[in-house]
């Protein structure tokens, strides 16, 4: 863990971004101890959304390379700006013929909307598009629900420059020490170029997430599975059965469950 602290200790990556444009100031001063090395890394691995995240990432460029036709490489490739060391992004691709930064996302269904997916992750972005020069990027996001959209977002130079005005000031208070401030200008909205849906059906979505998470669909079971045995235990003694359901025996899950 304190080899991970030190390696984000160097610079400002795309995840940052959304902190330093956010406005939780407290998560911005937690940010800015890491980067100072006062303080470890947030520890994300109970965050069901964020491993959802990580663990569908594969199949969500499987997916939108199997629905566009292109092929995304540089995967994972850590880049930083030509002119600002210590400005990197750490990229989930690059969309081959079109040359957008790719991102991909876990979004839960009941709250999302195409507008608020782009907020969200304008600074990021924006920031990987700086950092890369290219000038267009792609958000491909699955929802919970079952549905796979496509957002083409443009370099916006306007957003860039609070962006970089930002992310400079706050590099500054990393290297002084002075405590950060959450950005007081309102940064212009994001401009939404394209967007695609495409659903598909939430069974095989739910199978393609359990074939994705092999080494966690135990886990992610497990707690429906003693709910569902406790409360089968519970009817048994009820009916007063001498030897309820599921007493010795192995509870099988369907493949429909997550």
């Amino acid at each position: 863990m304190r080899s991970n602290s030190t390696n984000r200790q160097g610079f400002v990556g795309g995840s940052d971004a959304r902190i330093i444009m956010g406005t939780d100031e407290a998560e911005l001063i937690r940010l800015w101890r890491e980067k100072r090395g006062e303080a470890e890394p947030k520890d994300l691995s109970d965050n069901l959304t964020v491993q959802l995240g990580a663990a569908t990432e594969e199949l969500n460029r499987s997916w939108y390379e199997r629905n566009t036709g292109r092929r995304v490489r540089d995967v994972q490739r850590r880049v930083r700006h030509s002119a600002i060391a210590w400005m990197v992004a750490t990229l989930d691709g690059i969309v081959e013929g079109t040359e957008a930064v790719f991102e991909s996302k876990f979004m839960l269904p009941w709250s999302f909307s195409e507008e608020a997916a782009a907020e969200k992750y304008m600074p990021q972005l924006q920031h990987n598009m700086w950092v890369t020069h290219l000038r267009t990027s792609v958000l491909s996001i699955i929802t919970g629900g079952g549905k796979w959209v496509e957002i083409a977002i443009p370099m916006d130079p306007l957003y860039l420059s609070v962006l970089v005005s930002a992310e400079k000031k706050f590099w500054r208070c990393v290297q002084s020490g002075e405590v950060p401030h959450l950005v007081l200008a309102e940064p212009p909205r994001p401009r939404i170029e394209a967007i695609t849906h495409h659903r598909y059906e939430l069974v095989e979505f739910l199978g393609r997430v359990r074939r994705a998470l092999p080494q966690h669909a135990g886990s992610l079971s497990r707690p429906r599975a003693r709910k569902k045995r406790a409360q089968s235990l519970d009817a048994g003694r009820r009916q007063g059965s001498d030897r309820p359901w599921g007493a010795g025996q192995a509870l099988a899950l369907g493949g429909g469950e997550l």
